[in-house]
């Protein structure tokens, strides 16, 4: 999501109350063992889930794997599949500098001494654990970004703070690039016999701003490559913002058309080990009118229908009721009757915890199992639309 400010003081100001242990050097390369039988896939342009090809909707719910208390990753679980969604995007991510400091949970730690993981059941990987299991619970998929390009729980400037360099040159820069390719190891080695996993993501919208776009294609290669070397089950995508170039014919040469961020999605999709192409919507924050978002998204449909694999539109968001009311449903009919768009996932799927938890921003939609609430129709009824949507090539 993009780093609105307020968006910025909660992610640094979250507090779950967790003392944190001392790192502890990885020795448990076990997996979590898989209970289903089928992996998630690419069909066409949409995806096969336990042996059905078809069109899905899900949500964003980036804190399950930072909650400490299993009975609040339940209550989440639990009410995203009562509502038909049938993917969650959870941040696969949790780096700090300094285990010493640390009040949220985390799964690594990187500085001067080294890269330790954090094996504790109760601040550590062990609440990503819960959480993979409890997605074969409810029957949720999960989608995992590996890192983020902003500094909520852990971005790419934890590995500057331990590695030296800046933004731009993380993508490039070796000492940086082998403790990901390390994290990612220890990651996808752990899950990869899950068929809870939908796929890998490589970041949380990454960004290079004023590089060549050619930066994070190669970056992107080049890690896709490497998880799909590790794992050649599960898909992986990138987990862009679908930013497009000023050679893109349809673009006027605004913000999200300039290149300006080091994203060329039409290249990025063309990766043979990228699976699927991601894009997110926010024209409040992008400087653009909410009725562009309908262009936005048949735009992308148009490409993906070029690159012949699936699009997901996979965080969209308005940032209050009433312009969530009245945006957000235009914006799924459009998905739904206008374009092959595989699935959508809105930003972002909020609950009520016991203890008061609110681990959310201004756009998420609280869940609400009463008929006719806004939760029931931006959630409920279009998850069960876009499910008994028919595929239709024309588009």
């Amino acid at each position: 999501m993009y780093p609105r400010i307020f968006f910025l003081c909660w992610a640094f100001c979250l507090n779950f109350g967790i003392a944190a242990p001392a790192p502890v050097r990885n020795t448990d390369d076990r997996a979590i063992e898989a209970r289903g039988t089928t992996y998630p896939s690419v069909s066409g342009r949409l995806f096969n889930i336990a042996g059905k090809t078809q069109y899905f909707s899900g949500t964003n719910a980036w804190y399950l794997g930072h909650l400490t208390s299993n009975a609040d990753v339940d209550q989440a679980m639990s009410q995203i599949a009562a509502s038909g969604l049938k993917t969650a995007r959870v941040w696969g991510f949790g780096t700090t500098n300094n285990a010493a400091t640390e009040t949220n949970v985390y799964y690594q730690v990187l500085n001067s001494s080294g890269q330790y993981f954090n094996m504790d059941a109760n601040t550590g990987i062990g609440r990503l654990d819960y959480v993979v299991s409890a997605a074969k619970t409810y029957g949720i998929q999960l989608v995992l970004p590996l890192l983020n390009n902003f500094d909520a729980l852990g971005g790419i400037n934890t590995y500057i703070n331990a590695y030296g360099g800046t933004h731009a040159s993380f993508y490039t820069d070796a000492k940086s690039q082998a403790a990901y390719k390390n994290y990612i190891k220890f990651i996808v080695n752990r899950y990869k016999s899950s068929t809870s996993i939908f796929s890998w993501e490589l970041c949380n919208e990454p960004r290079c701003s004023g590089c060549a776009s050619s930066v994070i294609t190669s970056w992107a290669t080049t890690i896709s490559a490497y998880i799909k070397s590790l794992d050649t089950n599960h898909m992986v995508s990138l987990g862009d913002e679908g930013w497009l170039q000023p050679s893109y014919a349809g673009g006027d040469g605004t913000y999200a058309y300039s290149g300006y961020e080091g994203v060329d999605f039409v290249k990025n999709l063309a990766i043979k080990t990228i699976d699927y192409g991601t894009f997110h919507m926010y024209p409040d924050s992008w400087g653009y009118n909410y009725s562009w978002g309908n262009t936005w998204i048949s735009q992308h449909n148009a490409i993906g229908k070029a690159a012949g694999k699936p699009v997901v539109l996979e965080e969209y968001a308005a940032p209050t009721v009433a312009l969530q009311e009245q945006y957000l449903p235009q914006w799924q009919s459009t998905t739904l009757s206008q374009t092959s768009i595989a699935a959508d996932a809105f930003w972002q799927f909020a609950t009520t915890f016991a203890d008061g938890t609110n681990p959310y921003d201004g756009y998420a939609i609280y869940y609400n199992a009463t008929a006719g609430s806004d939760y029931q129709k931006l959630g409920v009824a279009h998850a069960k639309a876009m499910a008994a949507k028919t595929a239709t090539a024309s588009l």
